[in-house]
């Protein structure tokens, strides 16, 4: 009973009729995804449904696996598919088998918007060695793998998992490593870690708060595992943090195991906290705010939403006189169409949008960020106004950021510049 079952739904579909009509076509596609995934094909059954006037039909699939199943449906007529990839791991895990598989099969029929589920089957606490590896003696166990592009994957071992929960939004887990600690991991992709959280917590806020001459009140959508607003705190002239995080699972199980990575944050008296739709809090306030951070997962997450040119418009809206918004575009070498499309979506809303990046572990590339703003030069700062600032504002304990660091993450590669207004 062991296993890991994934379902997707996915809207606004733009591959074309071809693939969602014709039932040679999507048993081919699916087929050799499935075999390229290392998974055991051994029936399968298809059946095309009759379109109406000049509209083509749908196609009902499933592949049966030595490890279970793979069913599809599509909908051309209202560009739209579901799939559902499920894996037994009694013998084996076939968990990462899976999850490429999904991820192969999303990206072929390009949604404009997808809803992800993942669920963990089965009684874990009865779960064989195969399933969920113990730790070997060097301190090396379960290998996970994530997916950086349709051709790209990295990963990480862990010795166990911590916590392991579905909860109305997303699957939550915290798992445990020698090398990274405790790391939060949200529908099969990683989140952050302790080890490695300052590369991506320092750079999302750091950049933006000293190139602001005073930042006192600051909006954070989405960073339930509190490290941007513990970044925040470090900001003495910061008097009012409000963050919203639709997930209020997101951040119980931050403050059951990630307290390294919070330190706190989540209690501190100038923190205000929401759990609720970051677009919908964003559309109704009339607050303004010197700095917004959008702390998101990506955007074919739940997050989708929030990296449109109709939410960045709201954003702009609430921001105070000389504020900025930072957030992150996603890896500029894996995926150069979205990074350009989120800066070019940028630039038709904001005067200033300079992107910047760095490597980070967690995410097993060069990661694009940016801080967008009406007036907001961040990369005009030199090294030494830059020293100055972190000096008079006693912002301490820093591991990534610091003076030389932030005019450095503002020099792009030829690649990455390519893809972004400058």
């Amino acid at each position: 009973m062991q296993g890991l079952h994934l379902t997707a739904d996915l809207y606004h579909c733009t591959c074309g009729h071809e693939l969602m009509s014709n039932t040679g076509t999507l048993a081919a596609l699916c087929k050799t995804r499935t075999l390229d995934a290392g998974l055991t094909l051994v029936n399968e059954k298809w059946h095309a449904f009759p379109g109406y006037g000049d509209q083509l039909g749908g196609v009902t699939g499933m592949l049966l696996l030595a490890e279970s199943h793979i069913a599809v449906h599509t909908w051309p007529e209202r560009a739209g598919v579901t799939l559902d990839v499920y894996v037994c791991n009694l013998e084996s895990d076939n968990s990462d088998k899976a999850e490429h598989l999904m991820h192969q099969l999303v990206e072929a029929f390009k949604p404009g918007q997808s809803q992800l589920q993942r669920l963990r089957r089965g009684d874990e606490s009865a779960a064989t060695p195969a399933a969920i590896p113990a730790a070997n003696e060097d301190g090396t166990g379960e290998l996970l793998l994530e997916a950086l592009d349709a051709s790209s994957v990295y990963g990480f071992r862990f010795a166990r998992r911590l916590e392991s929960r579905r909860s109305a939004y997303q699957n939550i887990e915290v798992l445990e490593s020698n090398e990274l600690g405790r790391t939060l991991r949200i529908d099969g992709c990683f989140m952050t870690s302790e080890a490695d959280e300052f590369f991506y917590h320092e750079a999302l806020v750091h950049p933006a708060a000293i190139a602001h001459p005073s930042p006192r009140r600051a909006l954070v959508i989405g960073d339930g595992d509190g490290g941007a607003v513990e970044e925040l705190l470090k900001h003495p002239s910061m008097e009012e943090m409000t963050l919203v995080e639709i997930d209020a699972e997101v951040i119980e199980v931050a403050r059951s195991h990630l307290g390294n990575i919070h330190h706190g944050a989540f209690d501190d008296p100038r923190v205000k906290v929401h759990n609720e739709d970051g677009t919908a809090f964003v559309a109704e306030t009339s607050q303004k705010f010197d700095l917004v951070l959008l702390d998101l997962t990506d955007p074919e997450t739940l997050a989708g939403p929030l990296y449109t040119k109709a939410f960045f418009t709201h954003c702009q809206r609430i921001l105070a006189p000389g504020g900025a918004m930072s957030l992150h575009l996603g890896p500029p070498f894996h995926e150069p169409e979205r990074v350009r499309g989120l800066a070019a979506e940028l630039a038709s809303v904001f005067a200033q949008v300079h992107c910047y990046g760095l490597h980070v572990p967690l995410y097993g590339s060069y990661w694009a960020f940016a801080v967008v703003s009406d007036m907001l030069w961040p990369a005009a700062l030199s090294a030494a106004e830059v020293r100055q600032r972190l000096d008079e504002r006693g912002v301490a304990g820093l591991q990534y950021y610091n003076a030389e660091i932030h005019g450095a993450l503002f020099a792009l590669p030829n690649f990455y510049r390519a893809l972004v207004p400058h």
